[in-house]
């Protein structure tokens, strides 16, 4: 069992009163981490232009955060387990605001990804931490409202992240992104160190089990990197094929090793909870699904429809407002009704408010994609406060932190994974009109192949554009901006089908067994 130091509570169930204070702190942590993670991608075009690089590369940046943090998130359940998580909380939260100063500063592209990397490392501390402190620090019936605090400010540093930073990057420049996070740190660090008491599991094992760590990493990066890469070199390549299929293969490893060692990274009896399972593949697919559609609209609000940093940021905040409406409310229908039922229903939302959004792929107009961006909000409200207490609240205490590294690691490699698909898919379909456009104007097999190259290559479109009369730049121009809308449209679209599909079979992973009373159902937690 979890033990606690200090006066968090006594045998007698006589809780801190200073546990909100501490909470606090541990949102502002949280909400840095999912900012920090949302607030990058409005910057991209801004970057491109400043520091000549192509979008694949300037993904690797947004990505890094999320795959440091990712492969490293497990490792730093554990380590909060064994050490105190409180503990690796002020560590993982002086790691951020220091490498946010320093890297704020770093010249090129090199900079920017190592930079991102690095704070990734404090967020891999930061996350497990929060949410594993929240079970012991509260009682039972002021839990659903200490990690509905949680989600919502997790879901608002996420869904307003483009917003803040178009905010940052018209105001102060784009390396604003890196040091705001400085100050929201220090703050953080504060309220923790004074209201939050030490919690650990002493019954868990000192080993770390990096081959399990390393091994995991390789899997994501093989993924991630061959979803980035291929964008240039084509799905086709053979280098692509490898790295995908080994990160299958990698994958495959992972599991027999966690079941081999004596001290696995993640205890597998985790996986014999359907309730766990189910909402473990809920929150990949919904971040999945949020994070590469925001990605997406940051760059297309930019780059097609011309909009700046600020307003392409601001715009996209409807969903920011339904998340927050509809956090309580989630809590509320899972109580009555279980949490299988609001998760899959705000699946459905989710669905539905992406394919909505994706009609503005062909006809533009703000009043489609803010609904589109309402409705998928709305579904993310639903969801996020009944899939936090299965996962995390669910699970016996002594496995909290393997279980909230386990939310979180979903969390973190569905939404980089989210951009890299997504992105992949608008740049295969983008790639696409543009060859036939081209084919369609009797230009040579040549002329064909470096028009679609340029719709990834930035310096091979600027050379081209460079080369011919106005008149023809502006009708190139314009030919690349539709072919980017279509790709968006069809990129977001598949991810609201993705989303509908999930809700549709999740009942199949999930399972509740029907009460005798015909009240809300009791999980089924049987092997999966």
């Amino acid at each position: 069992m979890t033990r606690t130091t200090g006066a968090l509570h006594d045998g007698a169930g006589s809780y801190s009163e200073h546990r909100w204070k501490a909470l606090t702190g541990m949102c502002v942590a949280a909400g840095m981490v999912w900012l920090t993670f949302a607030d990058f991608a409005v910057a991209v075009p801004t970057i491109s232009e400043e520091l000549a690089v192509s979008l694949p590369d300037l993904q690797w940046a947004n990505n890094a955060f999320s795959l440091a943090a990712g492969a490293l998130v497990l490792a730093g359940g554990r380590l909060g387990d064994v050490y105190g998580r409180k503990r690796t909380l002020e560590v993982g939260l002086a790691i951020t605001g220091v490498v946010a100063l320093v890297f704020a500063f770093a010249p090129g592209l090199t900079g920017l990804i190592v930079g991102r990397a690095a704070m990734g490392v404090g967020a891999a501390l930061i996350l497990p931490a929060t949410l594993a402190l929240i079970p012991p620090m509260f009682p039972p019936d002021e839990q659903p409202r200490a990690f509905g605090a949680w989600m919502a400010v997790a879901w608002v540093g996420q869904a307003a992240g483009p917003a803040v930073g178009g905010v940052l990057t018209g105001l102060f420049g784009w390396r604003s992104t890196f040091w705001i996070n400085a100050p929201l740190a220090l703050a953080a660090l504060w309220l923790v160190r004074r209201a939050a008491v030490e919690s650990t599991d002493p019954n868990a094992s000192r080993h770390i089990d990096l081959p399990g760590v390393l091994v995991s990493a390789l899997a994501a990066f093989c993924l991630l990197y061959g979803c980035t890469a291929g964008q240039e070199k084509g799905f086709d390549d053979p280098v692509i094929i490898a790295l995908l299929v080994g990160s299958v293969v990698l994958a495959a490893l992972f599991v027999l090793l966690q079941k081999r060692v004596r001290h696995p990274l993640i205890d597998l009896r985790l996986f014999s909870s359907r309730p766990f399972c189910g909402a473990l593949v809920a929150n990949s697919v919904m971040n999945i699904v949020f994070s590469g559609i925001s990605f997406l609209l940051t760059l297309y609000l930019q780059e097609v429809r011309g909009y700046g940093p600020i307003a392409a940021g601001l715009l996209l905040l409807p969903s920011t407002a339904t998340i927050l409406l509809l956090n309580p409310y989630g809590g509320r229908v899972s109580a009555r009704r279980g949490p299988r039922f609001p998760v899959v229903t705000g699946a459905l939302l989710l669905g539905a408010g992406a394919l909505v959004a994706s009609l503005v792929g062909q006809h533009y107009t703000y009043a489609v994609l803010a609904a589109g961006l309402l409705v998928l909000g709305t579904g993310l409200g639903l969801m996020s406060i009944p899939l936090s207490d299965t996962a995390v609240a669910g699970p016996p205490e002594d496995l909290a932190g393997t279980a909230s590294g386990m939310f979180k690691v979903t969390s973190m490699l569905g939404g980089a994974f989210g951009v890299a698909a997504l992105a992949a898919v608008q740049q295969g379909v983008e790639t696409d009109q543009a060859t036939d456009r081209a084919k369609a104007a009797g230009l040579s097999d040549t002329d064909v192949q470096q028009l679609g190259n340029a719709v990834t290559d930035s310096e091979l479109a600027s050379r081209i554009l460079a080369s011919v009369d106005q008149a023809t730049r502006d009708a190139i121009t314009a030919a690349f901006r539709e072919v980017q809308a279509v790709g968006t449209g069809r990129a977001i679209a598949l991810a609201g089908l993705l989303a509908v599909v999930m809700a549709l079979t999740l009942p199949l992973v999930w399972r509740e067994r029907p009460a005798p009373d015909g009240t809300a159902g009791r999980e089924d937690t049987a092997a999966a």
